[in-house]
């Protein structure tokens, strides 16, 4: 028979023994392990890039500023969603485009070369207002800011450019102008309104000393007009007594004396008196109405008869020829006090005539104009003088303020004039007219109105 032999396991080549194969599948294993090692380790670094992406990608969408990186040629590398909304253009189209190409037609290109070349220079930002096309062609001016980029060698590989459109910020700054203005404009009336409030105590207490030397002026003159007719009555029967027989020394000396002339002269003299007191009563009673915080008894007053008392009154008083036009406006009436109206109509037509004739050898010239509204009578005045300067035409209605010499006005007119208007729910306007001259524009509420 023949033997059949089991096969052998092919031996180890010469040289290598079990120990070296262990070694070589130990390293095996930990250059295996250290692969797994790397690749958690890298899948942890790229989450992180990826969450760090999305981080400068959530930076840029959330900016209301606009951000561009471009090359040192001025070609688009990256920017944000701001940009694309503001040119109307996706970012796609954006990357790669020259920064030429968001300027609006009107802007000069130079602008934005000359901006790349100082930031260069200065190795700093350089900011420049430039003119950038909006989703409709239309130009939104944009303040530019732009800074160098450079890489490890200190070479410049391109700019950052960083703007915010200016339009916002004027709007804002409008709106916070006019808010500073309004302000302004509350502060003033609260001020004006405690000027008022003062002043009203003052008159009050003026108008009160004032009436009792009134009054006793009045009582007296009365008194001195009844003795002078009860002298008169006595010496004319003196007269008619003595006939021819009075003795001539007496007469001489009424003749020296002018006793007749006196007695003719007497009665004028009395009445001119008791009417200058009446109308100083009236002023005080008018100082004393102004004073009154409540409001007096109202009635249906034609406008047109009180400018007319008032162009009276005042040119009584004119030393100058004064050529008042007046414009009537038959029907025109409001609801108010007519005294208080006639006193603010004859200070308006005082002040005219004071500004007027200030210039020398000029004509003194008002033109009053009366019309109707929708519920409202509008009564304006335009004198010839030289009109209200800037500075001073924001304070014409305050208390004590005049550019009237001194003695010559107390300023007050115009002052106690606004109160009227203002409590008859009426507004009393000053300004300059276009052709010269100062105007004044009134406006009552009328019946019903």
């Amino acid at each position: 028979m023949t033997d059949r032999t089991q096969p052998q396991p092919p031996s180890h080549p010469e040289g290598v023994g079990d120990d070296t194969w262990l070694d070589v599948i130990h390293k095996m294993d930990e250059v295996y392990s250290q692969l797994l090692r790397d690749e958690v380790a890298l899948e942890q670094k790229n989450a992180q890039l990826e969450a760090s992406q999305q981080f400068i990608y959530g930076l840029l969408s959330s900016m209301s500023d606009v951000l561009v990186a471009a090359d040192a040629q001025g070609l688009i590398e990256q920017t944000n969603q701001a940009l694309c909304e503001l040119a109307g253009r996706s970012e796609d189209a954006l990357l790669g485009a020259p920064m030429q190409s968001l300027l609006h037609p009107s802007q000069d290109g130079a602008a934005l070369q000359n901006m790349m070349h100082r930031a260069l220079t200065l190795r700093q930002g350089h900011s420049v207002e430039l003119m950038l096309s909006d989703a409709a062609g239309q130009p939104v001016p944009v303040d530019f800011t732009a800074t160098p980029r450079y890489d490890s060698r200190r070479r410049c590989i391109g700019y950052v450019f960083v703007g915010r459109p200016t339009a916002e910020i004027q709007r804002a700054y409008r709106q916070l102008h006019e808010a500073h203005e309004a302000l302004k404009r509350t502060q003033q009336q609260q001020l004006h309104a405690e000027k008022m409030s003062s002043l009203g105590r003052l008159v009050a207490g003026v108008a009160h000393e004032l009436n009792n030397p009134i009054s006793f002026v009045l009582g007296n003159v009365h008194a001195l007009n009844r003795y002078t007719q009860r002298l008169r009555q006595y010496l004319e029967a003196v007269h008619a007594a003595l006939g021819d027989q009075e003795l001539p020394e007496l007469r001489k000396l009424a003749r020296q004396l002018r006793i007749e002339h006196i007695l003719n002269d007497l009665p004028s003299l009395m009445d001119g008196t008791i009417e200058g007191a009446q109308r100083t009563a009236s002023i005080v009673d008018g100082l004393k109405g102004f004073s009154a915080l409540d409001g007096e008894e109202r009635e249906t007053v034609a406008m047109d008869a009180v400018v007319e008392r008032a162009i009276h009154w005042v040119k009584k008083g004119m030393k100058l020829d004064f050529d008042v036009q007046f414009q009537r406006c038959p029907g025109c009436t409001v609801l108010g006090n007519a005294g208080q109206l006639l006193q603010v109509l004859m200070n308006l037509i005082q002040n005219a005539y004071d500004a007027a004739s200030s210039q020398g050898g000029v004509l003194p010239v008002l033109r009053i104009t009366a019309r109707q509204e929708p519920g409202w009578v509008a009564i304006t005045l335009h004198d010839n003088g030289p009109g209200i300067a800037p500075e001073v035409l924001s304070h014409v209605f305050e208390p004590f303020f005049t550019t009237k010499p001194v003695g010559k006005g107390t300023g007050l007119g115009l002052s106690i004039s606004y109160g009227i208007v203002e409590r008859h729910g009426g507004q009393l306007l000053a300004r300059n007219h276009p052709q010269g001259g100062a105007e004044f524009a009134l406006r009552l509420p009328a019946p019903g109105g």
